[in-house]
């Protein structure tokens, strides 16, 4: 059996370009939090519209969501192995998100997997598969 490499930042971001170029659909919801006074107010980002996910990729809905997008793609899934998604840039930070070998195959098998993303920002959101 043939061993995955794991893909370096570069990689997934130019993959994850690519699978959304496709027609892959990501949700992303909540974010909460508040900021400074001192602290200037990013310009909220247009939403992007949403693709048709190729076949076999799995949208994430991600709790107070203001712009992020999130897929696992096909591939990933089938791969099985543990994988880190890098959330889309929404209101001008991103986040990611680890899932471990055992939730890339729960996910595969069509169980909900939930997982709270990295706090950047000041925040973080729950991203939700299946």
């Amino acid at each position: 059996m043939k061993q995955l490499e794991p893909l370096d930042r570069r990689e997934f971001t130019l993959a994850a370009v690519l699978a959304m170029l496709s027609g892959v659909t990501i949700t992303i919801s909540g974010c909460g939090g508040g900021s400074s006074p001192s602290t200037p107010t990013p310009t909220p980002t247009p939403p992007t519209p949403t693709p048709t996910p190729a076949a076999g990729d799995k949208s994430a809905t991600i709790s107070a969501n203001h712009g992020h997008t999130c897929v696992i793609t096909g591939a990933q899934l089938t791969a099985g192995a543990a994988v880190t998604l890098e959330l889309t840039v929404g209101n001008g930070h991103t986040h990611s998100v680890t899932l471990s070998t055992s939730e890339v195959m729960q996910i595969a098998g069509t169980t909900r997997v939930s997982k709270e993303s990295t706090n950047d920002a000041g925040h973080s959101h729950n991203v939700t598969f299946n």
